[in-house]
């Protein structure tokens, strides 16, 4: 084989993609259909509540698509990070999705479930043993952060997927994953440059994102060879270039020249882009440099409380002029109040959009100030009951606070909603951002098989 044709429909499965640059992409008789169903992006939640970020309609539309057209074409769909977490709650997530498809359509294949979801003797026997290390900026981590850990996950890497290829699974469904192994594991099997074919996974995952003008929601095709990759967005709207190929190649990269994943990093200190006409880029040059003992990422969140929000909006001038003693103020009243409960362990934030709330981390957000602001009052309490009462408390302070020049007797902020406060539930954080080192790429990540015919 010269060649291997790649299809990626969309940047996360169930943002969607519009169904001409599919059509586009199955006339290019594709070896495989791959898509990555997760992310971190959207923080700890959703890996803690077991909850898919994507919609189940919108990621049902996507496969009821990708499916068919594969078992048809007779080629194989690799799905990595189910329910956009890798847990167990989020691979059965997208299961359920496959099962209504195969019963709608009648269809029938070889399905391969792969999880990644850890348990947590394995990594407290990992960690006594010194096998496992963190991640800047995390610190090491104890027995008992695993104890408190609601679920951990590993990145695994294209070997588990090519298992389940060589034992002639049709459709493959993995938890969480090393987003590029989706892309690269039937080229990497085929004998394919592994530095090659795990570049062009980490530009594929993303899509059209790579493409001027970028989306998510659109299809990029991929064509690996002996020597190199060419990159085509399948809509006439779009265009590869070397600058968004390359810059692409960056993202979410620390380093531009090494990016690291499971048993090894991608050397890109030799990679070239090429224009070859109007709308491809050619990459060539991408080496994999394996490391001495093989790691996988691990993830992992614990819970952390609960919150409740209040949003509201401030026009006066003398007011924001004085937004941060106002704030400042409101704060000590809220925890000067609760003293008197014995509630001392909570949190409470303002965030001011105008002024800092997205430009807070970087030097002059003091001076730049907008002509109107919005306040998000947050606060994350032991529970809901105290976490609304908490941000209660603080909107109805601040909006009646007394602040020096104040002309108005009236409420200082204007609510868009009533109720103005909305709880929003349990919150977690990130405590597991480590590496784990394994004997096997495929030991700790079992496959289970199933048959269907004829939608059953």
């Amino acid at each position: 084989m010269e060649e291997i044709r790649i299809l990626s429909p969309t940047a996360i499965l169930g943002y969607g993609f519009p169904m001409e640059s599919f059509v586009e992409g199955m006339k290019r008789k594709p070896h495989v259909i791959a898509v990555d169903a997760g992310s971190t992006d959207p923080g700890p939640y959703y890996l803690g509540a077991g909850k898919s970020f994507t919609d189940y309609n919108s990621v049902k539309r996507d496969l009821g698509i990708m499916i068919p057209a594969a078992i048809e074409a007779g080629i194989p769909v690799i799905i990595g990070t189910g329910g956009g977490c890798g847990g167990h709650p989020h691979v059965e997530f997208v299961v359920k999705i496959i099962e209504e498809i195969v019963q709608e359509s009648s269809l029938s294949f070889k399905f391969a479930v792969i999880h990644s979801e850890l348990d947590k003797t394995l990594i407290k026997q990992k960690l006594a043993k010194g096998e496992i290390e963190p991640l800047h900026p995390a610190k090491q981590i104890t027995e008992k952060d695993v104890d408190e850990a609601v679920r951990i996950v590993a990145q695994i890497g294209e070997e588990p997927y090519i298992k389940a290829l060589d034992e002639g699974a049709q459709v493959i469904l993995a938890g969480r994953s090393y987003d590029p192994s989706v892309f690269a594991a039937l080229a990497i099997k085929e004998g394919f440059d592994k530095g090659l074919a795990i570049h062009l996974g980490k530009i594929l995952e993303c899509a059209s994102i790579a493409a001027l003008p970028g989306s998510g929601s659109d299809c990029m095709f991929g064509y690996l060879q002996k020597d190199g990759f060419v990159l085509e967005p399948l809509s006439p709207i779009r265009k590869c270039t070397t600058l968004s190929v390359a810059a692409h190649t960056l993202y979410e990269k620390t380093n531009p020249y090494i990016l690291p994943g499971p048993g090894g990093a991608i050397d890109l200190h030799n990679c070239e882009f090429t224009q070859i006409d109007d709308n491809k880029v050619r990459v060539t040059g991408s080496r994999f440099v394996p490391t001495d003992e093989y790691f996988v990422k691990l993830e992992g969140v614990r819970s952390v409380g609960y919150r409740t929000i209040s949003v509201a909006a401030l026009k006066d001038p003398i007011m924001i002029e004085k937004i941060d003693d106002v704030v400042k103020s409101v704060r000590e009243r809220v925890v000067n109040n609760f003293e008197s409960y014995g509630i001392k362990d909570f949190f409470l934030d303002f965030k001011i959009y105008g002024k800092n709330g997205v430009m807070g981390l970087f030097p002059g957000s003091e001076t730049r100030v907008a002509h109107e602001l919005c306040v998000i009052i947050e606060a994350v309490a032991a529970t809901q009951d105290q976490a609304d009462t908490i941000c209660g408390f603080a909107r109805s302070t601040m909006l009646h606070f007394g602040y020096e020049g104040r002309i108005s007797t009236a409420g200082n902020l204007a609510f868009p909603f009533s109720p103005s406060d909305c709880k929003v539930g349990e919150v977690f954080e990130f405590s597991v951002y480590h590496l784990m080192k394994v004997e096997s790429p495929t030991e700790h990540f079992p496959i289970i098989y199933r048959q269907f015919t004829n939608g059953k």
